[in-house]
C-alpha cells in the first residue's frame, strides 16, 4: 500500500473524547501537522468497534498527516449509519439512542476549537467505507458550512434502490448479533421503509444538496485481487461490492445528468476490503482530491 514514506516533519498523535448527545463519550483520534492543507474526518464500515477506528485496525491513512491531510478517526458507532436514531433498539443491550448526527457535529466543533479547520475554504472533507460512504456524504450535504468535501468508498448510495432496506434491516441484525449486543432494528433508526426520513438518508436522492462541494465515489470491481488473503471473507465481501459498485455508477450517472462534476475510482480489481479502501484514498490523495480548489 502506498505511504507518505520519507516525509521531513512527522505528524503528531492525539486522542479526544466527546460527549453529548446523550450517548456515552466516544474517543476520536487525531493525526495532524502544522501547515497541513486539509482535514479529513474518516467514518466506519457496519463493524465499527469501540477500541479504535476500522482505519486505525487496518490502515495506514494517518500517514495522510506528514504529507499535507489531517486525519480525524472518530471511534464507535457500529451499525449506526451515523444518524439521529428515531428511538434505543428494543431487545438490544446498547440502552441509549444512538445520536451520531449530533455526536458528528460534537467532534467538528472539537476540532474547530483545535484550529484543524486548515486550507483557504476553512472547512472539513469527509469519508467513509461501506456504511460510512453513504453516511459521509449525507452528512455533508447537510452540513454544507462545515463540509466542503465528500468521498464514499464501496458505499451504499442508493438506499432507494430495489431491495436495499430489506438488505440494510438484515445488515443491522447481522451486525449487533455478530458484535454481542443483539440485534439492531431498522425501524427505530429511521422509522418503518415507507417513513421520509429513508429518502432524507438517500445520497443519491439528497445529491442535489452537494451541487459544488468535492464529491467522489468510488468502488471496486468485485473482482479478487492482492489483498484477498481471506477466502472466507473474500466470499462475504464480493457481493457487497456488487451492490456498491451498482449504486456507486447510478450515482455517477445521477450527476452526470443533473450537470453536477463529481470524480470517481473504479478500479478493474477490488472487493469490501481494507487494502483496496487504503488504495483509494491514497489515489485521491495523489490526484490532489484533498486540495481546496
Amino acid at each position: 500500500m502506498a505511504g507518505g514514506v520519507g516525509d521531513a516533519e512527522a505528524s503528531t498523535f492525539n486522542r479526544i473524547s466527546v460527549g453529548g448527545c446523550g450517548m456515552p463519550a466516544s474517543p476520536v483520534d487525531i493525526r495532524s501537522r502544522a501547515g497541513n492543507y486539509k482535514t479529513v474526518i474518516a467514518l466506519d464500515g457496519l463493524r465499527a468497534t469501540s477500541d479504535m477506528s476500522g482505519w486505525r485496525h487496518e490502515t495506514r491513512i494517518q500517514r495522510l498527516a506528514n504529507s499535507g491531510v489531517n486525519v480525524v478517526e472518530p471511534v464507535g458507532g457500529l451499525a449506526s449509519f451515523y444518524t439521529n436514531w428515531e428511538k434505543a433498539s428494543p431487545g438490544n443491550k446498547v440502552r441509549y439512542r444512538y445520536m451520531w448526527t449530533c455526536r458528528l457535529d460534537r467532534i467538528v466543533a472539537a476540532l474547530d476549537a483545535r484550529g484543524l479547520a486548515v486550507g483557504p475554504w476553512h472547512k472539513y472533507a469527509i469519508m467513509g467505507i461501506s456504511m460510512g460512504g453513504g453516511s459521509a456524504m449525507i452528512y455533508g450535504a447537510y452540513h454544507r458550512a462545515r463540509i466542503s468535501h465528500v468521498f464514499s468508498m464501496s458505499g451504499y448510495v442508493n438506499l432507494s434502490a430495489p431491495t436495499m432496506r430489506e438488505a440494510i434491516r438484515l445488515a443491522l441484525i447481522d451486525a449487533g448479533v455478530e458484535a454481542g449486543v443483539g440485534p439492531f432494528d431498522a425501524d427505530s433508526m429511521w422509522g418503518p421503509p415507507w417513513n421520509e426520513r429513508w429518502g432524507k438518508n438517500d445520497a443519491l436522492v439528497q445529491l442535489p444538496r452537494m451541487r459544488g462541494m468535492k464529491i467522489r465515489v468510488a468502488a471496486g470491481s468485485a473482482t479478487w485481487g492482492p489483498y484477498n488473503t481471506d477466502a472466507v471473507n473474500s466470499v462475504k465481501g464480493t457481493p457487497l461490492e456488487m451492490v456498491s459498485l451498482a449504486q456507486s455508477r447510478a450515482f455517477e450517472v445521477a450527476a452526470s445528468l443533473q450537470g453536477i462534476p463529481i470524480t470517481t475510482d473504479f478500479p478493474n480489481v477490488g472487493t469490501h476490503t481494507w487494502g483496496y479502501w487504503e488504495d483509494m484514498v491514497w489515489r485521491a490523495k495523489n490526484a490532489g482530491w484533498f486540495r481546496d480548489r
